[in-house]
């Protein structure tokens, strides 16, 4: 339905072929001098290629015929009846092949029980006139071809609906997977940034506290700042390039580091080998997205990660929290966590709290 390379004068020029069938009321006005009937059967001609092409300009700006404003489509279809009924009046039974053109422009102009309707009325009309003046050798055939081009274009304004709701739906899609992708690189840029920045301010906090007691160790820790700083930059370019890959081994470390800086004892996992490699990434958001919970809301002294093939705990002996409150980061995890027929788990332990991934 979009619009293509072809010419632009091929399509009026297939539509005018089929003003042929008006050739024979024009050539019976010139020859019985009928100049004003043939006048009107050349308007007629001429209006009905005009809207055509007028309707598809708007076919391909993506706007359905269908769907015209109900002056545009009346006004054209009331000058296309006018013209048709002047031929009747001037040439007689000859001007009765407006029919078909009045019945196929109705159909694709207005709505289809109002199209359908008027070309009802058309056909009617026609087998009346040629009953009351006895016209019968033109009624049989006209109304024929009222009804077989009424059938036809009927058929030709469904498909063209059923495209158009096909490119809706196209489009929809879409947007809709834009958008996905946008909540997915939002979430992990709130993942990466709120893990990497706690962990920033842990450390600067920590800094700050040794400045005058240990300048050496504020030292290490403002190095510190810098590298993660760095680290954070990094993330946030490659989240920009869409690389999303995780290394478990890296986050357990990156743990460990934050965990010492803030004065969280660390019991950690000395191996990753038992984890399945297609879960690597989902066990790593799980423990940054732990660790970033234990820094900012346990008030912990101790954490510890538990790895297996099946699940993945990130516990604390903190505070605990309230499990009913869903942030924004467990709302990411448990999304990853569906993708990979996993759950997420989280409860308040006496003391403490755990988050717990595990796979079905």
């Amino acid at each position: 339905m979009a619009p293509t390379n072809q010419p632009r004068w091929l399509g009026p020029w297939f539509a005018s072929i089929w003003l042929l069938y008006l050739l024979d009321p024009l050539i019976y006005a010139i020859q019985q001098h009928k100049w004003i009937g043939a006048g009107a059967t050349v308007a007629f001609g001429i209006w009905y290629v005009g809207v055509w092409i007028w309707a598809r300009q708007l076919l391909h700006r993506r706007i359905t015929p269908l769907r015209a404003t109900w002056p545009q489509a009346l006004v054209s279809l009331g000058v296309l009846i006018g013209f048709g009924v002047l031929m009747v009046a001037l040439i007689g039974p000859k001007g009765l092949a407006a029919s078909v053109y009045i019945a196929v422009l109705a159909i694709m102009l207005l709505p289809p029980r109002f199209g359908i309707a008027v070309a009802v009325l058309d056909l009617v009309a026609v087998l009346s006139m040629a009953f009351r003046h006895g016209w019968d050798s033109a009624a049989g055939g006209v109304g024929l071809g009222v009804i077989a081009a009424s059938i036809a274009v009927f058929g030709i304004r469904t498909v063209i609906t059923r495209n158009f709701q096909l490119i809706e739906a196209h489009q929809e899609n879409a947007d809709l997977a834009v958008e996905n992708e946008r909540t997915r690189f939002a979430r992990d840029l709130h993942d990466i940034l709120g893990h990497s920045l706690t962990v920033i301010t842990v450390k600067a906090e920590l800094a700050q506290r040794l400045f005058d007691v240990d300048p050496v160790r504020a030292r290490e820790e403002l190095a510190d700042l810098e590298r993660l700083s760095r680290d954070a930059l990094a993330d946030v370019r490659r989240a920009v390039r869409g690389y999303r890959e995780l290394t478990l081994p890296n986050e357990l470390a990156r743990a460990r580091q934050a965990l010492n800086a803030a004065g969280i004892e660390p019991v950690l996992p000395q191996s990753t080998d038992a984890v399945p490699t297609e879960l690597r990434e989902l066990f790593a958001w799980t423990v940054r997205e732990g660790i970033t919970n234990v820094l900012r809301h346990s008030h912990a002294t101790q954490c510890e990660i538990v790895l297996s093939d099946r699940n993945v705990e990130v516990r604390d002996n903190g505070r605990g929290c309230d499990c009913d409150t869903v942030g924004s980061g467990l709302t990411g995890l448990r999304e990853r966590a569906r993708a990979n027929a996993a759950t997420v788990t989280t409860r308040n332990l006496t003391p403490g709290f755990v988050v717990e991934v595990a796979v079905r």
